[in-house]
C-alpha cells in the first residue's frame, strides 16, 4: 500500500485521473518517479531541473493519478508536442535518420514522462495516463523513448500501438540503452 506520514493507504479503487500542476506538485512527483525508476537524490535533482524547463515549453502539459479524497499522488505522465531544437529530439535524431524514421520527429505529442508507484502499477493507471494525455493532443501521432528492455512498460506500450522506431539508444550519462517508440493517434484500446 502507499501512505504517506500521518495519513492512511491509499487504495487504488480511490485513484482519479485529472489536470497536475506539476510545477507545484514537484517534489511529490519526483518521489514518485524515484521509487517507479530506482533513482537517487542527485539524479532527481538533476531532473527537477529538467521537468521545471520543460514545463515552460509551449504545448507541455501534465495529468496526475490522485487519490479522490485526499489528492495524494500515485502516478503521473507529462509531454509536449516535439520540437526537434530540444535536447532529446538532438540526442535521438541520428538514430531515428537511420532506421528512416526521423520525420517522427515533426508532428508528434512526446511522452516526456509516465511514472505510477509500484504499488498501483498493473492496475490500468499508466493506461489511463498515456491515453488521456494523449487523446488531447493535436498532433496526428506519438513518440516517446523506454529503457530497452523487455519490461511491462514496454509492454504496455505495445498494447497501446506503440512500434520500436529505434533501438539501443544512448543517452549521455544513461547507463543503459533505450528504444524510441511511436504510434498513431488516438492510441489503440483494448
Amino acid at each position: 500500500m502507499l501512505s504517506f506520514p500521518g495519513q492512511g493507504p491509499l487504495t487504488p479503487d480511490d485513484v482519479v485521473i485529472g489536470p497536475l500542476d506539476l510545477a507545484a506538485r514537484i517534489d511529490e512527483a519526483l518521489t514518485v518517479q524515484a521509487v517507479a525508476f530506482g533513482l537517487g537524490a542527485d539524479e532527481i535533482a538533476v531532473r527537477r531541473q529538467i521537468v521545471l524547463r520543460h514545463l515552460t515549453f509551449p504545448g507541455a502539459r501534465a495529468l496526475g493519478a490522485t487519490g479522490a479524497g485526499d489528492g495524494r499522488l500515485a502516478g503521473f505522465v507529462y509531454g509536449m508536442p516535439n520540437d526537434r531544437t530540444h535536447w532529446w529530439s538532438t540526442v535521438v535524431e541520428p538514430y531515428l535518420r537511420g532506421q528512416g524514421y526521423d520525420d517522427w520527429l515533426d508532428h508528434s505529442f512526446v511522452i516526456t514522462e509516465l511514472h505510477v508507484h509500484p504499488d498501483f502499477q498493473n492496475r490500468g493507471i499508466g493506461r489511463a495516463l498515456i491515453t488521456t494525455i494523449t487523446d488531447s493532443a493535436t498532433e496526428p501521432r506519438s513518440i516517446l523513448s523506454a529503457i530497452d528492455t523487455e519490461s511491462p512498460a514496454r509492454g504496455l506500450y505495445r498494447s497501446l500501438g506503440y512500434e520500436d522506431l529505434a533501438r539501443q539508444v544512448l543517452f549521455p550519462s544513461a547507463p543503459k540503452p533505450y528504444a524510441v517508440m511511436g504510434a498513431p493517434l488516438p492510441l489503440r484500446r483494448p
